[in-house]
């Protein structure tokens, strides 16, 4: 890949993929972080990727782990607001955004992790199997028990409103 395809690349999937990363980790400032890390990694290594293949798989895995290694380091410790971002104003979700993002966070990590990258990445099931190493029926298992867990907990919250 040279500069100018990556460059195209980047700013072509840095947003769609931080939304990735947001609905699988549950931090948008550690999205955006991680996002960030796996593009310069994926920088690094722009020679070896390729165009016509899928990139963005690469970096979206390469985050996500990411995530996940700092998820697991910093369990039990609470991290500081950065006063530079505090000030900074961002529209706020919507009702059935934050709805559908309490009962993602309920899900088991491995149903959370297919869901959205089957529903919110487009990704089809054996993309998803090739991306996290698991036979094509795991992720329809983890598919269909993530979203009858979801349609529940969707179902729980609009009857308590």
């Amino acid at each position: 890949m040279t500069p100018e395809e990556f460059d195209a690349f980047y700013l072509a999937s840095f947003s769609r993929v931080v939304a990735q990363i947001h609905a699988m980790c549950g931090n948008f400032a550690e999205a955006q972080d991680c996002t960030q890390e796996a593009f310069v990694r994926a920088w690094d290594r722009r020679s070896q990727l390729d165009a016509a293949g899928s990139p963005e798989a690469w970096v979206r895995t390469v985050a996500y782990r990411l995530a996940v290694s700092r998820w697991r380091k910093a369990r039990g410790a609470f991290r500081q607001l950065d006063r530079a971002v505090e000030d900074r104003q961002v529209a706020q979700p919507s009702p059935d955004r934050l709805a559908l993002d309490w009962a993602l966070a309920q899900l088991p990590e491995e149903q959370r992790r297919v869901i959205v990258l089957h529903h919110l990445c487009d990704t089809g099931v054996n993309d998803i199997a090739e991306e996290t190493g698991v036979p094509t029926g795991t992720v329809k298992a983890r598919l269909s028990r993530g979203r009858a867990t979801l349609a529940r907990l969707l179902a729980d919250t609009d009857q308590a409103d």
